[in-house]
């Protein structure tokens, strides 16, 4: 029996594994328990493994090649057409094979684990700013109904909580002054912990050579420079700068038909976190070029460029075209390993 092909549907507790032989066709079934489905991978010669890219997936990727075997991960998205019927594990294990042996879908490089560790330590961040967020929201709420206002902004809105809390004048009841006494230790604790967790960052950064490169670009800092080293797991993957870009859904959404062709807005189908960072530093270049005009210092290619864009089309549309520039910009730095140049004006 020639079994050179798995397909794992993977799960927390389950796995159902489904092995074909060299001419695609079903020759055994296997529901393993995880550590059933590790001595699997241990025992097994090595073949083809095929899986979704989904939780834990690249542990079990990793694991899998160790163990001498070729793994496959592929996008669940591109992977749920194949699933006939009903949803269940052994057509999702199924819907593996028939689109892996199609040939037209790309692969998702399997993540080390000090990408994995990137990526957490930005979804932490990421928590620790939303929950911050909220709890200042809170307050704006609670004192705006003591008649007292905060400043605008997150930074102003904090500095000012200590005086509202100490005015033995404001009309405010002891027990809700303690309360926001309370929250206010409690943004102040997260903003300590984001800023130990930047500097792990950066401690990160410092070491990395793709990731110092990258910071080199107008409007890539610290915090999209990781992130794009932990989310990109092989920039080579992607052939192309539009291709990147596209991946990352800052290209339009297509809707095409014979000799009508229609562009919409961006497709918005890559990353949230990095199209945000993306745009945010977009913001960064449109605000750095007007500075330098108010300056009257010289402007660079990049610059000159995103103050045509926005003259021509607006603010908003300028920060999406800066954030495909930036992005295709990324890849020719990181796929040709060339550190950044930034050229004057003509």
């Amino acid at each position: 029996m020639d079994a050179t092909t798995a397909a794992v549907d993977v799960a927390k507790a389950v796995f159902e594994v489904a092995i074909a032989d060299r001419h695609w066709h079903l020759v055994r079934r296997h529901r393993f328990n995880r550590r059933q489905f590790a001595h699997f991978l241990a025992t097994a010669s090595p073949m083809h493994v095929v899986m979704e890219a989904c939780g834990s997936a690249h542990y079990w990727g990793r694991c899998a090649q160790r163990d001498g075997h070729t793994v496959t991960l592929l996008p669940p998205a591109y992977v749920r057409p194949y699933v006939r019927r009903n949803k269940t594990d052994r057509t999702d294990a199924e819907a593996l094979l028939e689109a892996t042996r199609s040939g037209q879908i790309p692969s998702v490089a399997v993540k080390s684990v000090a990408q994995q560790t990137l990526v957490a330590l930005h979804r932490v961040r990421d928590q620790w700013m939303t929950t911050r967020t909220a709890r200042i929201n809170t307050l704006r709420g609670l004192l705006r109904e003591q008649g007292l206002l905060l400043p605008a902004g997150a930074g102003p809105a904090v500095r000012a909580i200590p005086a509202v809390v100490e005015n033995a004048e404001a009309p405010i009841a002891d027990c809700l002054r303690r309360m926001i006494a309370l929250l206010y230790e409690e943004i102040r604790a997260l903003e300590r912990h984001i800023s130990a967790l930047e500097r792990e960052l950066r401690s990160v950064a410092d070491t990395d050579p793709v990731a110092t490169r990258l910071r080199e670009i107008p409007g890539i800092g610290l915090l999209t420079a990781t992130a794009l080293v932990g989310t990109v797991g092989h920039i080579h993957a992607f052939h192309r700068a539009r291709q990147f870009a596209s991946w990352l859904g800052l290209t339009p959404r297509e809707y095409s038909s014979g000799a009508h062709r229609r562009l919409g807005g961006i497709s918005k189908r890559g990353d949230v976190y990095l199209r945000c960072l993306l745009t945010h530093g977009a913001r960064a270049v449109l605000r750095a070029a007007h500075q330098r005009v108010t300056m009257k210092k010289p402007l660079t290619r990049l610059y000159q460029w995103a103050l045509t864009v926005q003259t021509r089309r607006g603010h908003n549309k300028a920060a999406i075209a800066v954030a495909n520039k930036l992005g295709r910009i990324v890849w020719a730095v990181w796929h040709h390993d060339v550190p950044f140049a930034a050229v004057p004006a003509a």
